[in-house]
């Protein structure tokens, strides 16, 4: 704890709120989110600095920054590879696949309603919940488009899916991740939020679905197959998850490791790829239809690209997270986090604390606070820590601005799924929200025990 200069610390607070305040109307102003959190980490740790300066402590600045920045580096190359691959996975067509069986099936209103949503579960530890959400929320706008209040259900339905999903797997959400490399929560140990996930989910959906009728879908035909060696970087994925999981679990090797050596695998078979493309199209240089490319096999316009999926990550996403962590990390050198950690933990309690943090989160980003609880290290047993994981991770369904895949689905879903619409149920979502605590405390009780 340093003794802070009177104007320095509500300046650092200041240039903060003011980049929240940009992030928040990100929607309004066209600016991405990434450009005011980058600006106030750098004006923030040149005011951190001028505090330890005129503390004859400036040496422990770098020291602390490059702490920070180490973490942000295992995050980024964990990030960067899991992303790659989602999008070669886009690319190769396996999740437009998917969506066009299910457009194209004779299912009712209701049977979408649920394998939508159940869907979007299963697929957001796998890949994350803002790529569940916008798979499944497309599948929902395109299927029940005819019938307004169905689609908005769904897509209400798709938010909590997904983030219920991303909360018991590592692979899910971005706080999982944080919480996973930190070393907190053991890999395996997340999977005892599966049933509060679960229950988190289904509550509101039970509700939700009373008012979807049963009545048919109109069926829409498309002729979408997965290029060539779609699969088998679905299986590549898969086996990267199996290698970073034993490397961490059995060598103590940091996650992004495993994930990068991954992408090394990826490229090498985006070299075969490459070549077998490049000598396709050498062949059939004017594509068409069926007729030029009877087994889908083709690409849509050239060879596969590594390089080519590498541009296509969210840089402003990546770039969002270096300034956050950056952000919180100065408001942490100042010592205020360590007065917050005070309040909420030892004051407030680990509880009421955690369950908050959950609240927050559907009002501010979810990693901040998260990195925000890590930062602040608050002596918790694993069941605690569990806890503030499910709670930021599943408070952001409270709101459609709590989380990346609601507001995704805003984008996807206009004129059908609103800030209002959401808000509309999110009594329902919270009684869910409540049940997945519960049932946390009570199946998982051991792991409240040191």
């Amino acid at each position: 704890m340093i003794e802070i200069p009177s104007l320095i610390g509500p300046a650092i607070l200041g240039i903060l709120g003011l980049a929240y305040l940009l992030v928040f109307a990100e929607e309004k102003l066209h600016l991405r989110k990434s450009k005011p959190v980058v600006i106030a980490a750098g004006l923030i740790w040149i005011l951190v600095a001028i505090a330890f300066l005129q503390q004859g402590r400036g040496h422990e600045v770098g020291e602390k920054l490059r702490r920070i920045l180490l973490e942000y580096a295992e995050l980024l190359l964990f990030l960067l590879s899991a992303m790659s691959f989602v999008n070669t996975m886009v690319e190769r067509n396996v999740f437009e696949a998917l969506r066009a069986k299910l457009v194209a099936s004779r299912l009712s209103v209701k049977s979408l309603f649920w394998i939508t949503g159940f869907c979007a579960f299963l697929i957001s530890p796998i890949a994350d919940n803002l790529t569940a959400a916008i798979v499944m929320g497309t599948v929902a706008v395109s299927t029940l488009n005819h019938n307004k209040k169905a689609v908005s259900c769904a897509l209400v339905n798709i938010v909590v899916a997904a983030n219920a999903g991303g909360a018991f797997s590592p692979f899910g959400d971005i706080t999982t991740l944080m919480v996973w490399q930190k070393g907190k929560v053991e890999f395996l140990q997340f999977f005892a939020l599966f049933l509060p996930a679960l229950v988190n989910w289904l509550i509101p959906a039970l509700i939700l679905s009373l008012g979807i009728p049963s009545q048919q879908t109109e069926v829409k035909q498309e002729r979408i197959r997965v290029h060539k060696g779609g699969f088998v970087v679905a299986g590549i994925f898969l086996g990267t998850v199996a290698a970073t999981v034993f490397l961490d679990h059995y060598l103590s090797l940091p996650p992004f490791l495993g994930m990068m050596m991954g992408l090394g695998v990826l490229s090498l078979y985006g070299y075969y790829l490459h070549g077998v493309e490049a000598r396709l199209l050498a062949h059939a240089p004017v594509l068409s239809t069926a007729a030029s490319d009877p087994g889908g096999f083709l690409p849509l316009r050239k060879p596969f690209d590594i390089f080519g999926i590498l541009e296509k990550v969210e840089w402003d996403t990546l770039l969002f997270f270096y300034g956050v962590m950056l952000c919180v990390g100065g408001v942490g050198a100042i010592g205020y986090l360590e007065g917050l950690s005070k309040f909420l933990y030892i004051d407030l309690g680990t509880t009421p604390a955690n369950i908050s943090v959950g609240i927050l989160s559907s009002l501010i980003d979810n990693i901040p606070l998260t990195f925000a609880v890590l930062t602040m290290n608050p002596d918790m047993n694993i069941g605690q820590w569990l806890l503030v994981t499910l709670t930021a991770g599943v408070g952001g369904s409270l709101l459609s601005i709590g989380s990346a895949a609601g507001v995704a689905l805003m984008g996807i879903g206009k004129g059908y799924y609103s800030f209002l619409s959401h808000l509309k149920w999110a009594w329902a979502i919270f009684l869910g929200f409540i049940a997945s605590i519960g049932l946390h405390m009570f199946i998982n009780q051991d792991l409240f025990v040191r």
